[in-house]
């Protein structure tokens, strides 16, 4: 990914194909489910959306980004919940654009950081802190959903649902594993032992301990003084996001239940990840109609609409958004600097 003109092609494809996956979302459907929608339903659906539930949705959407400054706030002691909300911003703009936006995203936390007066170090704990605690809950969530199904009675047998219980719970045992040695040096050590075995079992070169002792090492102090703030950052941050799916699905009409809809939040967010495209854009909605028409019986129109309603609040507007973000910092600084060039050193007053 180093030549540029290969990432631009690549990013235009995968914004191009995003695009496609949305417009062709009906014929999408059709193929999955067997069952046609059209854009006029879905367009009826948007059109009975009532201003009082637009801007409830508005609200939490609101809600879910300052929730987020909390996790940031907690990995780098120092930074503002501004700042938070301004490098949250343009992280999201720049992920929801390219299909690879990591590193770029990085790099622009960086030029952020560092233009507020942050050295590299902070900077680079930040994003490993996260970057794991948004890897972790990104775990949880799919034994949340598998959770959420059981409890609402979707499992077609006993022993689907067994399997499903001794999945869920061991997801969360090995997210409460790798916390525990985040935070303990002695379980940190039998797991980098374990790590060490597990590598020369499967005959694999790299050094994975020593990854994970040379990880911790970077994170440990910030681990282990605001691993609650992080926690529960994240835990507010996804909240809201499953309340914004929530109040969508009330408003289309495609309510399917409160652990039903658990589950489906959970499906959106694992699709996220698939790299084809910029934060899994046309995937998510997708997999949400499918999920939602398949398993819960919700008609098409209210499902497709629901997707597209949490596309728009989780992705589409978060690019510009990012663009705001982004400008008001350049404005800013570009005025900061046009200050202190003006102050001339003759018209500093000099200290008795």
């Amino acid at each position: 990914m180093k030549n540029k003109w290969l990432q631009i092609t690549l990013s235009v494809l995968s914004l191009g194909l995003a695009v496609l996956l949305v417009i062709y979302l009906p014929q999408i459907v059709r193929t999955l489910t067997d069952k046609d929608v059209s854009w006029a339903q879905i367009g009826a659906v948007f059109g009975a959306l009532g201003a009082g539930e637009i801007a409830l949705m508005t609200a939490v959407w609101l809600l879910s980004l300052l929730a987020y400054t909390f996790v940031l706030t907690g990995s780098m002691p120092g930074l503002t919940h501004l700042q938070a909300l301004t490098l949250n911003a343009a992280g999201s703009a720049v992920s929801n654009l390219l299909p690879f936006g990591g590193a770029v995203g990085v790099a622009l936390s960086f030029a952020l950081t560092k233009g507020w007066g942050f050295a590299n170090r902070p900077i680079v704990v930040m994003t490993l802190v996260s970057g794991i605690w948004n890897t972790l809950f990104r775990f949880i969530l799919p034994a949340i959903g598998i959770i959420g199904l059981l409890m609402a009675g979707e499992a077609p047998n006993a022993t689907i649902a067994a399997a499903g219980w001794t999945g869920a719970i061991s997801i969360l045992a090995l997210c409460v594993i790798v916390a525990a040695a985040l935070y303990w040096d002695r379980v940190a050590d039998v797991l980098g032992r374990a790590l060490g075995g597990l590598t020369r079992l499967l005959r694999i070169k790299a050094d994975v301990s020593g990854a994970f002792h040379k990880l911790r090492a970077d994170t440990a102090e910030v681990v282990r003084k605001r691993w609650p703030r992080l926690s529960l950052g994240m835990v507010f941050f996804l909240g809201f996001q499953w309340a914004i799916m929530a109040v969508c699905m009330q408003a289309t009409g495609a309510w399917p239940g409160l652990a039903q809809s658990i589950a489906v939040f959970a499906l959106s967010r694992v699709l996220t990840s698939a790299l084809i495209t910029p934060s899994g854009a046309g995937i998510m909605e997708s997999g949400v109609v499918l999920l939602l028409t398949s398993a819960f019986g919700v008609p098409l129109a209210p499902a497709t609409a629901t997707a597209l309603l949490f596309g728009f609040w989780t992705y589409t507007i978060e690019i510009p958004f990012g663009g705001l973000a982004l400008g008001a910092w350049a404005l800013l600084r570009r005025r900061n600097s046009r200050s202190a060039e003006a102050k001339s050193p003759s018209a500093i007053s000099k200290a008795p």
